[in-house]
């Protein structure tokens, strides 16, 4: 019988292969199309929430705020219309907030029920809408009384009774660390060290991304909240290897920071530096290690 040799030269080519892989695929992999990068930015959507009854909480940062009947914080979008009502957020932003059912509804202490109506969404569901305005809550707020969601994009904010933005009550605004390196790291008591950018912003990285080849799966609304983390001097980062680091070009040209061939991002919904309120954020976005792991 004759016998074979197996010689493991593939082995060796292609572990030169994914070597090259990071930085030899920036040039292309950010205009790469295809079903797998239109999945990676779609969602499937969460549930519309019910209103219940209706009432309002004044919260110290923010001042009279509604609540639904589970006492979650009701939110408005400056994308929507009032006069007529009209809801602009459907697909991936509706995953993120969803809208609240008209179906239900009751005006509690401190609402004008003449305030509430409702407005027929693509789907053929009411939802529930404050002086024109229509009302979501935030897929972030896991808890009643929450105001996660205020700001976000700069377009989301918490309503008010009269179906206004409620408005940050006037205080000192919080200060933002001083002399911090371009990168650097921090501990945090739930994560562990982790990374952040030179004005303290928590970075993360989002798991639809891949590495090999690299390429930010992050667009469109997505962008929204996540934003692409800028390029730093390596000569000013500390507790990081900065042989991790490598710039990312997107689509639109611009380039984008990444650690251990995945791209980095700060999100809009961390309200002051040291906040962390992205991480574990619809089960795909999390905060980073100086080596480039997820803090999971």
């Amino acid at each position: 019988m004759r016998k074979f040799t197996y010689v493991p030269v593939v082995l060796t080519v292609a572990a030169v292969m994914l070597t090259a892989a990071c930085t030899s695929s920036q040039g292309t992999a950010a205009t790469t199309t295809g079903s797998a990068g239109r999945a990676a930015e779609t969602g499937n959507g969460a549930q519309p929430s019910q209103a219940g009854r209706l009432s309002v909480w004044k919260s110290r940062q923010l001042g009279p705020v509604v609540t639904d009947g589970a006492g979650f914080t009701l939110y408005r979008f400056d994308k929507d219309t009032a006069k007529p009502p009209a809801s602009n957020c459907s697909g991936d932003c509706a995953a993120a907030w969803p809208p609240v059912l008209a179906d239900g509804a009751k005006a509690g202490r401190g609402l004008d029920p003449g305030l509430l109506g409702s407005v027929k969404r693509a789907d053929g569901t009411r939802q529930l809408t404050l002086a024109g305005w229509p009302l979501y809550r935030y897929a972030q707020d896991t808890a009643p009384r929450q105001t996660r969601g205020q700001g976000v994009g700069g377009t989301w904010f918490s309503a008010a009774p009269d179906g206004t933005k409620a408005k940050e009550q006037a205080q000192e605004a919080p200060s933002e660390p001083n002399d911090l390196p371009a990168l650097s790291t921090v501990v945090d008591k739930e994560r562990g060290t982790i990374v952040r950018d030179g004005k303290g912003r928590t970075l993360y990285r989002f798991t639809k991304d891949t590495a090999w080849p690299m390429k930010s799966n992050c667009l469109g609304a997505c962008l929204e909240m996540w934003k692409p983390a800028g390029l730093v001097d390596k000569k000013n980062i500390k507790g990081i290897d900065p042989k991790l680091l490598s710039p990312y070009t997107r689509s639109d040209g611009s380039k984008q920071l990444s650690i251990d061939c995945w791209p980095l991002y700060w999100y809009t919904g961390d309200e002051k530096p040291g906040d962390a309120n992205g991480h574990g954020v619809n089960g795909t976005w999390f905060t980073v290690r100086p080596n480039g792991k997820l803090a999971k």
